[in-house]
């Protein structure tokens, strides 16, 4: 409404100056000079009018507005998404604690990024909590076929290199999703469409309630960035020790 409101005004100012100078070059019928210095006055003051207009338009349109509820939202921190709450204790953060955590600053330097960073985080961390399930469970159950076996791999790390010819179907799959992905991503500050949102709930375990919502987003989000942590440090114990789970010494 205030944006209408000074584009309004603005069209009006606008239409004021273009009437005065057409006004100021149009042919006095009178010859009388008294009458012509009148009328040059009268044009003279619409101009001055005109212009004071045009730039109380244009200082409005840069003034703050007073209501700031529907940019609420966008002023919040990281678009005001979950996972900035805290307050666990970080010793080296600027607060002292996980609350507006960002010490790169990539939320107020790119603001307009801030969509894809939490699709990014939200993609990674659903496939770290997939990664760490595939990379426990096969220590202690195989899917049928004698190349599975814990006779051929007696280690999960062993797939790697003894399943190597199976990496370019493994990829083909994972480009495939990756690329289902990319019409969301493309249009995802163009339609109303939440990052990491797909629309896929066959369970239909997503709570309409929001606050339960947002309960539900932020259990996904911590348990996604804890996966990513576990997953680094499940394969790197794995490859130093050699040895299965819980891949200690």
């Amino acid at each position: 409404t205030h944006l209408r409101m000074v584009t309004l005004e603005m069209k009006f100012a606008l239409a004021s100056t273009l009437f005065a100078t057409a006004a100021a070059f149009a042919p006095v019928q009178n010859a009388n000079v008294n009458s012509a210095l009148n009328a040059f006055a009268m044009v003279t003051l619409e101009m001055k009018f005109a212009l004071a207009s045009t730039l109380f338009a244009t200082a409005a349109a840069f003034a703050p507005v007073q209501n700031a509820n529907v940019n609420s939202a966008l002023n919040a921190f990281a678009n005001g998404y979950v996972g900035n709450e805290g307050p666990e204790p970080m010793p080296f953060a600027p607060g002292g604690t996980s609350v507006d955590f960002d010490p790169c600053g990539f939320a107020e330097r790119a603001p307009e990024w801030v969509p894809w960073f939490r699709e990014a985080e939200l993609k990674h961390g659903r496939a770290a909590m997939l990664a760490t399930v595939g990379f426990v469970v096969p220590e202690f159950v195989r899917v049928p076929g004698d190349m599975f076996s814990f006779e051929a791999v007696p280690k999960v790390i062993d797939a790697h290199d003894a399943l190597s010819d199976n990496l370019a179907q493994l990829f083909m799959w994972i480009s495939l999703v990756e690329a289902c992905t990319f019409p969301a991503l493309a249009n995802m500050n163009n339609y109303d469409r939440a990052p990491g949102d797909y629309s896929f709930d066959p369970m239909g375990l997503y709570p309409t309630d929001p606050e339960a919502a947002k309960k539900m987003q932020l259990a996904e989000l911590k348990n996604g960035r804890l996966a990513m942590i576990a997953i680094g440090g499940m394969v790197a114990g794995a490859s130093i020790t050699g040895n299965g789970f819980p891949y200690l010494p």
